[in-house]
């Protein structure tokens, strides 16, 4: 290699260098912010606190487990290059995140039972919790029916006149028993409609609960390598 070939070959690994040093801070300020902002949404899920109420602490794991891309993403991106074109300010604070990454970890992983405890507790709630709406259309309609069975014959044509209800060739006797068997049918009918949301309601909590805990197990252990990735960080 000539002298010539020589300084052009020095010359373009010092370009490329000094272009992988710019991309690389880019890329680390963009880790930088992302972490900010992970750290304000952590803070606007976890205050105010509610701790003992299944349904914050079961929400409050999901909307974790959300966000959490964005916490990855963010040390990636802040670890990415290791030690190169690191400002000195930087030192402590790479040891610190790498600790950080193994405590929060931890923390996704006690998720996991928490998430599946809390899960637990709403299903039975939801078991025997019914839709107040139902009721209340359900007491409405028995109170009608027990107007209906003890109503005289004149009330009962009164009410089939006030309603409109069509009565031809029909006794006053064939028209209450089909207003009873109308009114208990209703009754079936919300019954019905209030099971299938209970089940709804029950299927929904089940998905999530999958979803989240399955989601907290995989965080857990992408933390877990980012602190095993990172020994140069805490070895510096």
């Amino acid at each position: 290699m000539t002298k010539s070939q020589n300084n052009k070959f020095v010359s373009s690994v010092q370009n490329f260098a000094l272009n992988q040093e710019g991309s690389i801070i880019i890329l680390r300020c963009v880790g930088y912010g992302l972490f900010i902002l992970a750290l304000l949404d952590v803070v606007e899920i976890s205050i105010p606190p509610n701790f003992m109420n299944p349904v914050w602490e079961f929400q409050t794991v999901g909307s974790l487990v959300e966000r959490v891309p964005v916490s990855l993403i963010s040390l990636a991106l802040i670890f990415y290059g290791e030690m190169n074109f690191r400002r000195r300010w930087e030192f402590p604070l790479l040891k610190f995140l790498s600790w950080l990454a193994v405590i929060i970890g931890v923390l996704y992983f006690l998720m996991i039972p928490l998430g599946i405890v809390n899960s637990v507790r709403l299903h039975k709630q939801n078991i025997t919790q019914v839709n107040p709406a139902a009721i209340e259309q359900i007491k409405r309609a028995e109170q009608v029916e027990k107007q209906l069975q003890g109503a005289t014959p004149e009330q009962i044509q009164t009410l089939i006149k006030r309603q409109g209800i069509s009565s031809e060739n029909e006794n006053i006797t064939e028209v209450k028993t089909k207003l009873l068997s109308n009114i208990s049918q209703t009754k079936q009918n919300i019954e019905a409609q209030a099971k299938a949301q209970q089940s709804s309601r029950s299927l929904n909590l089940i998905k999530k609960a999958v979803k989240w805990n399955i989601g907290a197990l995989v965080a857990g252990v992408l933390f877990f390598c980012i602190w095993r990735g990172t020994q140069w960080a805490r070895n510096n």
